[in-house]
């Protein structure tokens, strides 16, 4: 494990890395001992899993666009909760190969005057740069944001940034009008290449689009999926539902273990990506619904269906009590909870364990060193409920003979 101490020059201003004056292993201890506190009460909890080398860990790298004091674009990221940008040419957690990119884009918008994006006049071109790289296929995708449809100068841009940048292997435009904080808008033109990226994890191969979910940290997720599936303890029969599945990642690699897997997601995009993904890996034994998680579920139970486990990792604010009380009537096995927030996990699990699921196993990953984020994988095994106590039958006594002489009692009479 690495102990150097790191330092960043825009920590301060950026916030990204709250936890960077720590050492690494002081920031695992800090993180463990979050964990413990709060499950501590239902289970051990396991050793928190960290990165040997945790730098430059981030596949996704998302820049915002303005003008510096010299009038030149700069690129980097808002400070929180401001519209203050930072300008950052250079991040310890990013892909490096972003910042080559990134300086080539910045020198392409001032040559071809193509104005940075202004979200609170709403004025201007270019509002966003997302890159998706490959850990292992080493393949890279760039999205370039536009607040309008009209992109001036796109073929002279998009051939200039594949000169300078030859290892991109897709360029697509992704067309966001809205005054919105969303990054990514619904409409997207592909400039160059298939328009997706593939990339390897646990031996299975994924496509990954700009918009669909991957997690962002490809080491650490393979130690996640794989501590994930291990609590699981897949025999080869089990009916899997894999609720909140994104591209059909953990879902598809469960596949290779379970009878049945069935995942749900509401990102359309997401959806076809894990169509495809299933497709590529040759899974014939998993299918996919576009539908929000909870709706799906609560239809799940009226219509008395069942599963054997449930593998769910929800955005940061967990479940509603909607998909909570479904999975409840269902009442798989077992649950597999996977949470980047364990605050809302805990809430979550309080709830089920009203419902009759016990914690049996609880596992911190560090995915996202140097930050105060943490994710917790729990397993929940659902309880059987205790037969009624039975109480114990009396044995009938045997009559005694009445004792005819004035004066005595019977014996039965005498043991009242």
């Amino acid at each position: 494990m690495e102990m150097t101490r790191f330092s960043c020059p825009h920590a301060k201003q950026c916030g990204g890395c709250q936890l960077l004056q720590l050492p690494y292993p002081a920031q695992l201890e800090k993180k463990q001992r979050l964990v413990e506190e709060l499950f501590g009460q239902y289970t051990p909890v396991q050793p928190i899993l960290g990165m040997e080398h945790p730098v430059h860990y981030r596949n996704k790298i998302h820049a915002t666009f303005g003008k510096g004091r010299n009038g030149r674009v700069v690129s980097g990221l808002y400070q929180p909760s401001s519209h203050r940008l930072v300008p950052i040419e250079h991040c310890l957690l990013e892909d490096e190969a972003a910042a080559e990119i990134l300086a080539v884009v910045r020198q392409l918008m001032d040559q071809l005057h193509l104005p940075p994006y202004n979200d609170v006049t709403h004025t201007g071109l270019i509002r966003h740069l997302l890159i998706r790289r490959g850990y292992f296929s080493g393949q890279i995708l760039v999205a370039v944001v536009t607040g309008q449809a009209a992109f001036p100068a796109r073929k002279q841009f998009a051939e200039a940034l594949r000169k300078a940048c030859p290892q991109i292997t897709t360029l697509v435009q992704n067309i966001n009008p809205g005054r919105t904080s969303m990054v990514l808008g619904g409409q997207q033109r592909i400039l160059y290449g298939p328009g997706y990226i593939e990339d390897q994890l646990c031996g299975c191969t994924f496509r990954i689009s700009a918009a669909s979910f991957y997690q962002v940290n490809p080491i650490q997720t393979q130690k996640l999926y794989q501590a994930a599936l291990d609590m699981a303890g897949l025999t080869g029969a089990e009916r899997v539902i894999d609720a909140y599945c994104g591209t059909g990642t953990i879902g598809i690699l469960a596949a290779r273990q379970a009878g049945q897997v069935l995942g749900v997601e509401l990102n359309r995009a997401a959806v076809t990506d894990a169509i495809a993904n299933a497709r590529r890996n040759k899974a014939e034994n998993i299918r996919f619904v576009c539908q929000d998680a909870g709706q799906f579920m609560v239809e799940l139970a009226r219509q008395g269906q069942t599963a054997d486990l449930v593998l769910m990792d929800p955005p940061r604010a967990g479940s509603d009590q909607a998909f909570l009380s479904s999975l409840a009537v269902l009442g798989p096995k077992k649950v597999v909870y996977i949470s980047c927030n364990p605050l809302t996990q805990k809430r979550d699990v309080e709830y089920l364990a009203r419902k009759g699921y016990r914690v049996k196993a609880a596992q911190p990953v560090d995915l996202f060193p140097h930050t105060d984020h943490v994710e917790n994988i729990l397993l929940l095994v659902k309880q059987s409920p205790r037969p009624p106590r039975e109480r114990a039958a009396r044995r009938p006594q045997p009559r005694q003979k009445a004792d005819s002489r004035p004066g005595r009692r019977t014996q039965e009479k005498s043991k009242l």
